[in-house]
């Protein structure tokens, strides 16, 4: 049995003041709109004196998701042009004549005439003559959904503008502003000038996500280490009520486990869930051949950290490269490593002290290797073990992954992956792997795609066998 459909981004279909919409994987739309503003209304066919409209979410702001649209009812130029025209043949009797002489096919004519109205239209736009009809601000409102949009009207642009708390903000929410802007049109362009038209609400095709704009929604097979995260971003995003019961929320998170389990890319989709600033520290940045220049480099991070007036997640990458036990040995290597370490502790208890917009992260593979009293609590609060995905976790990770690629590249007419995949096989195919060799499959395959396209080949759609041949491939070591 094949759970193809799965991998596919969900859509909807619903219909309003007669026109029928699809909406393509709001879930994703929403979540990704917490790192980046996302545009959702593409190429899009308007009825007259609407010729553009723009939707927009935007969660960026970490309290609200904030819904736009922008709805331009300038006359297009070709409006224009045609009620124009219209003016000068209804001069009589010479544009009785100069009409016949357009129905006849006669250009010269035609040019003239049009040239003559885009001359009219330029003049009363300069006179102030031709003015866009404005109307009084109003609200409208999904009740259902509860959700409201303010509707405001200048120089012949509508707007509308809702606000959702982020932790309440979902789908219903995202339909029902969709729709309250399709009413909107409606109202400005006329009864049923809706009607038989079709729109698509969703993220651009071509457009993948990058590293940088992860979110804790597109992880897969970590649901408990996505839990807990969850709960740090919470208590960051919502400063008052940890004020108002004297809590001190988690400064210190130190995630562990085996290579390619995500550790890092966990760390950028905190960062983006709580709408902090990524700062990533590596280790050359820090250790310094020459003596003294580690614990310069340690104080200097963390005198800019102390500085930082946003949220700020600061990642310590391969923390036990940086701060590795070295225990009592009396060569210059183990004093050395003692001493950053100690300077960390320091500084660390400084840093939680004078700024709570900063929360550190550390992640390593050996965490037998760290200094026990360097990640006690009160420095590093949460310790988080990252596995290596079991077989339902690894079938998560490639429908999440799958899902991903069919949302960026997927266009009408080309088709990425076949109708046959099966994910709990592919999980079960996959044994041992981790989360960066199954992106290391999907990657090779891609690219003995794209490979065969570019020689000019027939090219199918990524398959079953496909996948399975290139597991089968990276578990042998080729």
């Amino acid at each position: 049995m094949t759970d193809s459909g799965s991998t596919r981004p969900h859509s909807e279909t619903f219909e309003h003041a007669g026109a029928t919409v699809e909406l393509v994987d709001a879930g994703t739309l929403l979540a990704a709109a917490r790192v980046n503003p996302v545009d959702l209304l593409h190429q899009a066919a308007w009825p007259e004196p609407v010729h553009r409209v723009e939707v927009t979410v935007d969660g960026t702001g970490g309290a609200e998701h904030v819904f736009t649209a922008r709805i331009v009812t300038l006359d297009s130029p070709a409006a224009t042009r045609q009620r124009m025209r219209g003016i000068v043949l209804d001069i009589d009797p010479l544009g009785r004549l100069l009409a016949r002489r357009i129905a006849a096919g006669d250009q010269v004519v035609t040019r003239i005439v049009d040239g003559v109205g885009m001359a009219a239209a330029v003049a009363y736009r300069s006179l102030g003559l031709e003015k866009p009809v404005d109307r009084e601000p109003g609200l409208l409102a999904d009740t259902d959904a509860g959700i409201e949009a303010t509707v405001t009207y200048d120089a012949g642009v509508a707007r509308l503008k809702s606000r959702i708390p982020r932790d309440a903000v979902g789908v219903a929410h995202l339909r029902a502003f969709v729709t309250l802007t399709l009413q909107a049109v409606a109202d400005i362009a006329g009864p049923g000038s809706l009607t038989g038209r079709r729109y698509v609400v969703g993220r651009r095709a071509g457009t993948p996500a990058t590293t940088g704009s992860v979110t804790l929604d597109m992880v897969g097979g970590l649901a408990g280490v996505v839990a807990e995260l969850r709960q740090i971003a919470v208590s960051f995003r919502h400063p008052e009520a940890m004020a108002r019961w004297g809590a001190r929320r988690p400064q210190g998170l130190l995630m562990y486990g085996p290579p390619g389990t995500g550790k890092t890319m966990l760390s950028r989709a905190l960062a983006n869930e709580i709408g902090a600033d990524f700062r990533e520290i590596r280790t050359p940045e820090i250790l310094d051949k020459y003596l003294g220049g580690s614990e310069r480099n340690i104080k200097q991070i963390f005198r800019d950290a102390r500085r930082y007036r946003t949220p700020t997640l600061m990642l310590f990458d391969e923390f036990d490269s940086i701060v590795s036990y070295a225990g009592a040995g009396g060569d210059a290597a183990s004093q050395a490593l003692n001493a950053v370490a100690g300077i960390f502790k320091q500084e660390m208890n400084d840093l939680i002290e004078e700024n709570p917009n900063v929360i550190v992260v550390a992640t390593t593979n050996f965490p037998h290797r760290v200094d026990e009293s360097l990640i006690r609590s009160g420095r590093f609060d949460v310790k988080i073990s990252v596995p290596k995905p079991d077989e339902t976790s690894r079938a998560e990770i490639f429908r999440k992954m799958i899902r991903g690629l069919i949302s960026a590249h997927e266009t009408p007419g080309f088709r990425m992956f076949a109708d046959d995949l099966d994910l709990t096989a592919l999980g079960v195919a996959s044994t041992g792997m981790t989360g960066a060799d199954i992106k290391e499959v999907l990657r090779r395959v891609q690219l003995a795609k794209a490979m065969q396209d570019a020689r000019g080949a027939a090219v199918t759609p990524i398959s079953q066998e496909d996948l399975l041949t290139a597991v089968r491939a990276l578990r042998g070591g080729s």
